[in-house]
């Protein structure tokens, strides 16, 4: 009988010490990490490698109203985005934005030409040398 007791008591001490353990983590660590990977790097240099230009929405009708979303990251040499640049989008004439806190600029673009656009971004003047292409029908 008291083999059983210790057994159960050691069972429940390690349940609560590997509740608390959970905690922890769930409380502290998980939530630094995501903070710092999602956070805009300090750095102000953009690796123009690592950078890209993604659709959101690449197709929509030639309407004038519909609209293709295209997202143009700046990212630094460490992988974090880089903050307050300033991006130009051409291909469908040409679009100035400027990167939010995560290093994202996005475009709303609208056409009344059914045709493909092959789009490309550059970043204070250099080409990230990445295309993408929107489709209005």
């Amino acid at each position: 009988m008291k083999d059983n007791k210790k057994k159960i008591i050691f069972i429940g001490v390690g349940l609560l010490v590997s509740m608390v353990f959970v905690f922890y983590l769930a409380s502290f660590v998980v939530p630094k990490i995501l903070t710092t990977v999602s956070k805009a790097s300090a750095a102000t240099k953009v690796s123009i490698k690592n950078s890209f230009i993604i659709g959101e929405r690449v197709m929509a009708k030639a309407d004038g109203v519909e609209e293709c979303v295209v997202n143009v990251f700046t990212i630094d040499d460490d992988g974090k985005g880089v903050a307050g640049k300033q991006v130009q989008l051409s291909g469908l004439g040409s679009q100035t934005g400027v990167t939010d806190n995560l290093g994202k600029a996005t475009f709303k673009l609208s056409s009344l030409v059914p045709k493909q656009y092959k789009l490309t971004a550059s970043v204070n003047g250099a080409a990230l040398g990445k295309t993408l292409t929107v489709t209005f029908r």
